[in-house]
């Protein structure tokens, strides 16, 4: 199957979206088709072999829609120049901004008309309600009616050229849309109002002609087609996450070929080429250090706002920033396949994703224009068997205008694309919509500790003795020669702390115990309780127990007569792992952690950190198995997990939480990846979540409280009270900025 992202064409509000969703999904061999009405795109699974581009785009022309040609930027294959034109938007940011222009300038154009409108009806009322304004002459009352029809008539044929064309789609095919409901009730004004000044004479028995909507048509399009472009601005404003993301990406690289620098353009850089990345410059794509060291500020791809050290055979990640040191750097992937790359991916996936809660608004939405056209039918022929008709007239344009499903239809999807691109921004990658709105119902996280609440690799966090940096220079210079997985801990040590190693004669490996060797002509020895016991030397035993129970390995260092020093490795905490399961805590969360530890060492963990909960000496295939015990008694859970065997468990999990630092199986099981493997980002991404669906119900609020209000007053079930069509065209023009600007806000909140 092929998945590919199509913009649409015509598509004016939720309605249409659920039309072409509903057509596209009969075909015979599409899969799947989900139409985003906030982002104007379908993305569509289908059988290439089997059907194409122009059949499926054939299927929706008859109901008047067309998919573009041109796909979105959902494949990592296209250029940087094409990647980066996309803002995730039908068009190219580029024509959404031409678009913008050719609003305003029809926006420009109306305004004249609209002046004079209101300036009529301040006159026409005023002077016949208000003492103090003069009563308007017949001649103006003559010259302004001789402008109106001009005005009316361009300001609905030109301007409002879009509605007349949903018109004939009704006509057509039985779809109504937004624009059917505003055409409508404009043009039966318009039409009303030309009908009543061409025969005059013959209807002035009947009806009181010198009252005619003009001034509604000319209005109300003038608000409707200012709330869209108000809009389409704040819409484009939605896809800057995406945007900023693809702007990171370096545009050439300079290469060390044949001895010569070239400097090429990112595209044409291979796998293992050597780049030469100077100070302030971006490394172009994931690579290792071959040649020097560095501090590397990764603050744009995983949000850490400090620089972090680099050695040679570190590995960097693609558009981060060498802050200070020349670098050489062997490249390991191309763009395509870099973690920038991948990230863009998911959250554009993310974007694209439908959350439950949107399911109730697509369905309102897609009976709500049909009920409406209804309703104001209804009421119009009610009205004029009641000898009400020009009530009727005013009602029946009211109830049409008022009527926008479109804050329905945008009320999810803008709040989830900005706060997704929010995450991101932040070093949180959400697989999808229903994983942001699940996360907020988390009652326990359940932790995996080698990895997840520590380093996953051995430090060394402590010492006994005296002359501490004499005996890890003696120490440090025994394990360079040595190829256990406890040495590179202990090198790595005395590296950080600029100590040097000795010259080491007689080196010798004692299989299971340890290590010796002669430094300055003294032999030296490493190792654990059994070598000491070998040597016949006495230790303290208390210490060593005290040690193993706080799951650190002790080393002892000794001499021939004595233990001069003891060492001990351990699985590092984590910097901010106490400090998130505190915040997990004030946000009345509960916390565990799971370990195939030793129960001691797994408790001794456990209570450095204040976990609530520990399950120890677990087995990896019965990590799952807690999960659902846990599900059981009624608790949400996620689990954060970063190895192979984490996977079962992540997937069993509410929501799985993966860090990026673990491995592949782990982050493509897990619903949420957190860069940098910080945990504070979980309880960053729990906030956003709930910021996120607080945004949603506050959209939907407003979207139905809307409707539920405006409509029966438009239909004048509280008559005399009424709804006056040009502020029925104001509140529908400004329901669907109010959401668009409320999903906006999310931008600015701090996590």
């Amino acid at each position: 199957m092929t998945i590919k992202s199509y913009p649409i064409t015509w598509m004016s509000c939720a309605s249409c979206a659920s039309h072409i969703e509903k057509k596209l999904n009969k075909l015979p061999w599409v899969s799947s088709c989900e139409v985003n009405f906030s982002t104007e795109t379908a993305k569509i699974e289908f059988d290439a072999d089997q059907t194409n581009y122009d059949s499926m785009n054939s299927a929706i022309e008859p109901l008047w829609y067309g998919l573009k040609s041109i796909q979105t930027a959902q494949s990592m294959n296209m250029s940087a120049e094409e990647h980066a034109e996309h803002t995730g938007l039908s068009q190219s940011k580029d024509d959404k901004i031409q678009e913008i222009k050719s609003m305003k300038t029809n926006i420009n154009i109306i305004v004249p008309f609209v002046i004079l409108s209101f300036l009529y009806m301040i006159l026409d009322i005023g002077g016949k309600q208000l003492w103090w304004l003069p009563v308007m002459p017949e001649w103006l009352y003559e010259v302004w009616h001789s402008l109106f029809p001009l005005m009316a008539t361009y300001t609905l044929f030109v301007i409002g050229k879009k509605y007349l064309i949903a018109l004939r789609r009704f006509l057509k095919t039985g779809i109504a849309s937004m624009d059917t409901l505003v055409w409508l009730g404009t043009s039966v004004a318009f039409a009303y109002s030309f009908i009543v000044g061409a025969f005059a004479w013959p209807l002035q028995a009947y009806l009181d002609t010198s009252i005619h909507y003009y001034d509604v048509t000319i209005i109300v399009i003038w608000l409707i087609y200012y709330g869209k472009y108000l809009e389409t601005k704040s819409k484009l404003q939605t896809g800057e996450a995406i945007e900023k993301l693809l702007s990171l990406q370096a545009k050439t690289a300079i290469i060390e070929k044949d001895g010569k620098e070239i400097e090429i353009p990112i595209e044409q850089l291979q796998q293992w080429d050597i780049i030469l990345v100077k100070p302030g410059s971006k490394i172009p794509v994931d690579g290792v250090i071959i040649s020097w060291t560095s501090s590397i500020d990764e603050s744009m791809i995983s949000g850490e706002s400090m620089p972090i050290d680099k050695i040679v055979w570190d590995k960097v990640i693609g558009s981060t920033i060498n802050k200070q040191g020349f670098l050489k750097v062997q490249a390991i992937s191309l763009w395509s396949e870099s973690v920038l790359s991948h990230i863009i991916t998911m959250v554009q996936e993310a974007q694209w994703s439908r959350a439950p809660i949107q399911k109730l608004a697509d369905q309102i939405s897609a009976y709500f224009v049909p009920a409406v056209l209804w309703i104001a039918v209804i009421t119009l022929i009610v009205r004029i068997v009641m000898g009400q008709a020009a009530i009727g007239l005013v009602a029946f344009v009211s109830i049409l205008v008022i009527a926008c499903p479109c804050a329905l239809g945008l009320a999810t999807p803008t709040a989830i694309i900005v706060g997704v691109g929010k995450g991101a921004q932040h070093g949180i990658l959400i697989k999808n919509a229903e994983s942001l709105q699940k996360i907020n119902k988390i009652t326990t996280v359940v932790f995996d500790k080698t990895g997840t609440i520590t380093k996953g690799k051995p430090e060394l966090v402590d010492y006994i003795g005296e002359n501490r940096n004499d005996n890890l220079k003696l120490l440090a210079s025994l394990e360079k020669l040595s190829e256990h997985p406890l040495a590179e801990a202990i090198i790595n040590k005395a590296k950080e702390e600029n100590i040097s190693f000795e010259e080491v004669s007689e080196f010798k490996i004692i299989e299971g115990k340890g290590l010796q060797g002669n430094i300055k002509g003294e032999l030296r020895y490493a190792g654990n309780l059994k070598l000491i016991e070998d040597l016949g030397l006495s230790f303290d035993n208390q210490v060593i127990s005290k040690l193993t129970s706080e799951g650190k390995t002790p080393i002892l260092l000794a001499n021939s007569k004595t233990v001069v020093g003891i060492f001990a490795l351990a699985d590092a905490i984590k910097e901010n792992s106490i400090q998130a399961i505190k915040d997990l805590h004030d946000l009345g969360i509960q916390t565990v952690m799971i370990s195939g530890d030793h129960e001691q060492t797994a408790n001794y963990i456990a209570w450095l950190v204040w976990i609530d909960a520990v399950y120890a000496e677990v087995l990896p295939q019965d990590k799952a198995k807690i999960i659902q015990e846990l599900q059981n008694k009624g608790k949400v859970v996620a689990m954060c997990g970063d190895g192979v065997n984490d996977a079962p468990a992540l997937a069993r999990a509410n929501v799985g939480v993966a860090m990026w630092t673990g491995t592949d199986v782990a982050i493509e099981t897990a619903d949420i990846t957190l860069l940098a493997g910080d945990l504070g980002k979980l309880v960053k991404a729990i906030k956003l979540s709930k910021a996120t669906m607080r945004t949603i119900k506050q959209n939907l609020g407003r979207a139905f409280g809307y409707n539920i209000i405006w409509i029966p007053l438009a239909a004048g079930l509280f008559y005399p009270l009424m709804l006056n069509p040009i502020f029925a065209g104001l509140a529908m023009a400004l329901s669907s900025v109010s959401v668009v600007t409320n999903s906006l806000r999310l931008k600015r909140i701090r996590l």
